[in-house]
């Protein structure tokens, strides 16, 4: 790839990625001109255009920028992209060399010292959260983050201060974070996932076990208690975290008030007592165990720890709540995976407690769906009300016989219903007062709307 430094130009195919335009507000940030392809206009690609970013969505090589050539253009794409892509395939022709997202972020990231969260669920709540602590302490940070985050809105930030670090959410999807070559390193969790890319949930493992031994001698390597990667890395120091169990860094003496928690940390130098996050949600406990052990392996104080989780606002699409009125709450969240989507449940469970929950869930991707009809099937049988909307493809084509009722047949709940989008904000009239739980990671965030009004004429009727 070219030097950073020769690039003038920067074209992106899938700018609207939430990896795709945090890399995409780097490179504007460093004064190259910067524009790029998505298929549809998004919430996201329509902020990029308001910060200067050109973006069109047709697939037409005439609407590629003009200036681009082989020797200072910069082309970036994500996997997403479809083999048969016109404007993908003209710039081939052209000579140009075309570059993996994952590529591009991990030569950003190696010259300096990364943090990287790697997990196959959690990791942008915890990159997101450890990026704020740090950058609310005087260790500053960059980060590219994997969603919005609540208090800065937006996937990217800069630092101004000096700072080496670099937080950076490392996405196993693709193999992609083997890119990365971290200081410092966590891993939230190893479950089957992505089988439509490794085939086996031993194949997942193992990568992530190739990730761990990126890590930079000398560095450290955070692992959810139970995990296990490699009894060869000799010249890394491992930890473990832990918010039910003894571990190196861990919460004890977790209380809820008023729907928030204040718990005890313990690592493996200090005590930390009485830290307060206000956020919601008792998996957010366990994510900031684990970002706070990366802020202290980076340098940063109690104090500063402390002052930082009582500010943390969240991230867009992680129990993110929409409404709460008295007579219902709306929460959003991105939770797509059947071990995320029990964890999500489990903890509005703890803050609502004896109240109805009605979940929406729009299954993502067709092999997901047929690999974990089973698992999605339990997790939804949590809920009191169960809505289940057709699968959102994304990258994929249909597979025969692969629809939502694959995951509806085996919920055992009796209160279950199929529904298509359009009809989501209809079926919301006869929604029971109490929590609505939307839950998926496909475009289910655009009915959050119509689903919100519906249910403020419910509370009026």
């Amino acid at each position: 790839m070219q030097k950073l430094a020769d690039i003038k130009q920067a074209y992106f195919l899938g700018i609207g990625g939430i990896g795709m335009s945090a890399l995409a507000r780097y490179f504007a940030s460093q004064g190259i001109a910067v524009s790029g392809y998505d298929r549809t206009s998004t919430e996201l690609t329509l902020q990029l255009e308001k910060e200067g970013i050109a973006v069109h969505y047709q697939d037409n090589p005439q609407l590629l920028p003009s200036g681009l050539n082989v020797e200072d253009s910069l082309i970036v794409y994500t996997p997403a992209v479809p083999a048969n892509h016109q404007e993908l395939n003209f710039l081939i022709d052209l000579g140009f060399i075309i570059h993996k997202r994952a590529e591009v972020l991990g030569i950003i990231c190696n010259s300096q010292r990364t943090i990287a969260v790697a997990g196959t669920h959690g990791k942008t709540s915890v990159s997101t959260m450890t990026a704020h602590i740090l950058k609310s302490s005087v260790t500053g940070c960059s980060a590219f983050l994997g969603g919005i985050s609540k208090n800065y809105q937006t996937n990217l930030l800069i630092d101004h201060t000096g700072s080496p670090w670099i937080v950076a959410e490392a996405d196993e999807f693709d193999r992609s974070f083997l890119q990365l070559k971290p200081e410092l390193a966590v891993i939230t969790s190893m479950d089957a996932d992505h089988l439509d890319i490794y085939g086996s949930h031993e194949k997942v493992i193992e990568s992530f076990r190739l990730f761990a031994g990126k890590v930079k001698e000398g560095g450290s390597l955070v692992l959810k208690k139970g995990l296990s990667v490699s009894e060869d890395l000799q010249n890394i120091r491992i930890f473990n975290y832990s918010i039910t169990e003894e571990a190196d860094f861990c919460a004890e003496n977790v209380t809820l008030k008023e729907g928030f928690y204040q718990f005890d940390l313990k690592t493996p130098e200090l005590r930390i007592e009485k830290l307060v996050l206000n956020y919601p949600g008792l998996l957010n406990v366990e994510n900031a165990v684990a970002a706070s052990a990366l802020a202290i392996l980076a340098g940063v104080s109690p104090d500063e720890i402390r002052s930082a989780l009582a500010s943390y606002s969240g991230v867009k699409r992680r129990f993110d709540i929409q409404l709460n009125n008295g007579t219902f709450v709306l929460i959003d969240d991105y939770a797509h995976h059947p071990e995320e989507m029990r964890a999500t449940i489990q903890s509005v469970r703890d803050i609502y407690k004896g109240r109805t929950l009605t979940g929406i869930f729009q299954p993502h991707l067709y092999s997901r769906t047929k690999d974990f009809a089973s698992s999605f099937a339990k997790s939804l049988d949590l809920l009191d009300e169960v809505v289940l909307l057709d699968i959102y493809p994304a990258r994929e084509l249909p597979m025969e016989g692969v629809t939502s009722e694959l995951i509806f047949n085996q919920v055992t709940n009796p209160n279950k219903r199929l529904c298509n989008k359009k009809e989501l904000a209809a079926q919301a009239r006869s929604f029971k007062p109490g929590i609505v739980l939307m839950m998926g990671a496909g475009d289910i965030d655009t009915l959050v709307q119509p689903v919100k009004e519906q249910l403020l004429k419910n509370e009026n009727s």
